[in-house]
């Protein structure tokens, strides 16, 4: 029996490039799904995060994302793009919409991104209150809630978040940590606060 191996990225873009359809089909389907769930978290809109799921492989289909597999791998790169778009998305709400409640990076001690909140944290984005989870992300500020996503979500590295995130790893650990601690803080308070049913029902 003959073993068959599916063509690594840097092989499907070369023949995408060659006018291969089948390949940017075997593509799109190996990096959507991850990339779509990262815009979904980053932005909390599913049409926003198709836009840019769909911008960023125009993007690679037409060359115009002048990918490098020099530099590393294509999921990593395409998280990049999907950042850069989600930020554009950010500085246009920013305009509308009063700023979340900050968090200063500076004048505090690095913290440990090894804190035992990320067990927990972990388990609460794939649970049943996945939903309680999108809301509090949405509340964080976008440069906390980067690597809280690529870190918990996707398994990346401390160096790979630096990367996609173009920050060195001494900040990826600080925010990481804090974003973990203020999602948690956040959480805490949506799931302590009375729904709208219970205050209708104790409006009666």
């Amino acid at each position: 029996m003959t073993l068959t191996t599916e063509p690594n990225d840097t092989e499907l873009l070369r023949q995408v490039h060659a006018g291969q359809a089948e390949a940017f089909t075997a593509l799109y389907r190996r990096h959507q799904g991850p990339l779509y769930r990262y815009a979904l978290l980053r932005c909390g809109s599913g049409d926003a995060a198709a836009d840019i799921v769909q911008e960023a492989f125009m993007g690679l289909l037409t060359g115009r994302l002048g990918y490098d597999p020099l530099r590393g791998q294509l999921q990593h790169f395409l998280f990049g793009v999907a950042r850069k778009l989600a930020l554009r998305l950010d500085e246009a709400r920013q305009r509308h919409l009063p700023l979340p409640e900050p968090l200063d990076d500076e004048g505090e001690p690095e913290l440990d991104a090894a804190s035992d909140v990320a067990g927990p944290l972990a388990r609460l984005l794939d649970n049943e209150v996945a939903e309680a989870v999108r809301r509090a992300l949405s509340l964080l500020p976008p440069h906390y809630r980067d690597p809280v996503i690529l870190y918990e979500l996707h398994d990346l590295s401390y160096q790979e978040i630096a990367t996609v995130c173009q920050v060195d790893i001494g900040t990826v650990r600080s925010r990481l940590a804090r974003g973990r601690q203020a999602l948690a803080r956040r959480l805490q308070a949506l799931q302590s606060a009375p729904s709208h049913d219970a205050r209708l029902a104790q409006g009666r």
